[in-house]
């Protein structure tokens, strides 16, 4: 019999190390070579790695959210075998919904979240039908069954959940901590008038054919800020606090946040001052469909040189975005609402709606950042500008 070593491999270039996000194999239990044995997280993935031998697992080391450094010691699996060394092309693949794994192992198909969860709130996945394609087990699925279980209301109103930050929620938690630390952030509300925008909208998905993508508000608010940029470089910049240098962009990579059930998350949509708005609303529907699906690639989740968030149907009045560094400026789209406001001495009801941006002060004065959301304002309230050329 010999003793295999199993050590974290190079899941990537240039990564240093990585997140234990999930086990799937306890000590004492026997493996098959390319069973899933662990999930990671770097900062560009989760990967799943497979096991490299064949054996029983006599000892493993690190627990979920523990961070360990390439070639740290993981797994050791008794072989029938000679001892070998650690293997060099372990079985790696980026964690996604749509894997299916069902033909090669009984384990059921649950995205890492999941498994960490159920693991922390000791659910047994095996007796669990999931709700999700294919048979996945869903958060929702974990909910009911603590909603099915008896407790004592006392133990109810008493009870505390601890919950370890680890993971992507431990990654936004880092990042926006860092963003506010490092950046002198003002914000900036400006109501806009988007009653003649809202029918321009609607006729034109009324007249777009059935394989358009559907224009939502969110392409005619980026096509207004590729508008306003040549009159405001300054927004849609880098700045490299360490260098001291502001980096302007002639491209505008337009990051658009996307809430999903990991966390937020900021696909970009690449040189967008050369898309139309039936294209932009394509895209916008692509990247959020990856985003939430867990597929995104790391190529389209970085590189935006200026942000715009939504909080949809939740909206609000009015919000103080933060802003994602080495960018200098996002914009926050509130709810539209119907409401009087006096036109030409006349009360007249119109679709209103905030704009809620924010600004990093080291490099956008106060007033520049405001002439910039004015700039954008009027745009908006006279929509035909849209189509003007640049």
């Amino acid at each position: 019999m010999g003793m295999h070593v199993f050590r974290l491999p190079d899941v990537g270039e240039g990564i240093a190390e990585a997140e234990i996000v999930a086990w799937h194999v306890n000590v004492g239990e026997s493996v098959k070579e390319d069973q899933p044995l662990i999930d990671v997280m770097t900062e560009k993935a989760t990967v799943e790695i497979g096991a490299p031998v064949s054996g029983k697992v006599v000892e493993r080391k690190g627990e979920a959210g523990d961070r360990v450094p390439v070639g740290t010691e993981l797994v050791v699996i008794a072989t029938d075998g000679e001892a070998r060394g650690q293997t060099t092309t372990p079985v790696a693949r980026s964690s996604s919904p749509a894997r299916g794994q069902a033909d090669r192992s009984p384990r059921p198909l649950a995205a890492p979240a999941v498994r960490t969860r159920a693991a922390a709130l000791g659910i047994d996945l095996v007796t669990i039908d999931g709700t999700g394609p294919g048979g996945r087990v869903q958060h929702e699925d974990l909910d009911a069954i603590l909603l099915s279980r008896a407790v004592p209301m006392d133990s109810r109103r008493n009870a505390v959940e601890e919950i370890r930050v680890i993971g992507l929620r431990r990654q936004i938690a880092e990042a926006m901590q860092d963003a506010k630390r490092r950046i002198p952030h003002f914000s900036y509300v400006e109501e806009v008038d988007v009653s003649a925008l809202e029918e321009l909208r609607r006729d034109l998905n009324a007249r777009a054919g059935e394989d358009a993508a559907k224009l939502t508000l969110l392409p005619f608010l980026i096509r207004g800020i590729v508008k306003a940029i040549p009159e405001h470089p300054g927004v849609n910049a880098h700045f490299d606090d360490a260098a001291g240098i502001i980096r302007r962009h002639a491209a505008v990579h337009m990051g658009v946040a996307t809430q999903t059930r990991r966390g937020l998350l900021v696909p970009v949509i690449r040189n967008v001052e050369a898309r139309d708005l039936h294209d932009i609303a394509a895209e916008i529907r692509r990247l959020s469909d990856l985003a939430r699906a867990g597929k995104a690639s790391r190529e389209e989740l970085t590189g935006s040189t200026i942000t715009v968030s939504s909080l949809g149907p939740l909206g609000g009045i009015a919000a103080t975005p933060i802003v994602k560094p080495p960018e200098v400026a996002i914009i926050g789209v509130n709810r539209i609402v119907e409401r009087p406001v006096v036109r030409d001495g006349q009360i007249v009801i119109r679709k209103m709606m905030n704009l809620s941006s924010s600004f990093d002060h080291r490099v956008v004065d106060g007033f520049d950042g405001a002439s910039f959301i004015q700039t954008v304002k009027g745009y908006l309230e006279t929509p035909a500008r849209l189509f003007m050329e640049l």
